[in-house]
């Protein structure tokens, strides 16, 4: 029996200072794992569903089975359909869809857009006018010189 009692209460006490030393690596290990892990891929995750909400038809796609589509009808329970080739078309779960290779088009509005007031008077435009300006400029110097 030569261990003392005060040598003992040491070691105990240094214990718990180890565990607070262990404390600190283990939140900068799962801050790391965060930053370089976890918030990526939520990231990610985000911007497929946004990809996939704004699926509309017409657009082509690539399935997660590697199957290059056209989407043909979007519908609202999850599901899309594709036609994989003419005249075959197949109804697949819409998170399937891995990427987007060509989107359509938004559609247009109905109504033409109207042309200028001076376009449709048949008047030339303003710089038809400044055009021709600049002509008469130039014709009267020349004569200005005979």
């Amino acid at each position: 029996m030569l261990v003392t009692p005060a040598y003992a209460q040491a070691a105990g006490g240094a214990a718990g200072g180890a565990f607070g030393g262990l404390l600190v690596p283990m939140i900068l290990v799962f801050g790391i794992m965060y930053f370089f892990l976890i918030r990526p891929q939520q990231k990610k995750l985000k911007e497929h569903e946004a990809m996939l909400n704004a699926l509309r038809r017409g657009d082509q796609v690539v399935t997660q089975g590697g199957i290059i589509a056209k989407v043909t009808k979007v519908k609202d329970d999850g599901e899309v359909e594709l036609e994989i080739a003419q005249g075959v078309k197949v109804r697949v779960v819409r998170s399937s869809i891995a990427t987007v290779m060509s989107k359509t088009e938004p559609a247009k509005s109905a109504k033409p857009a109207k042309p200028a007031k001076a376009e449709k008077a048949g008047k030339p435009a303003k710089a038809d006018k400044s055009a021709k300006a600049e002509k008469a400029d130039a014709d009267q110097t020349d004569t200005g010189k005979d």
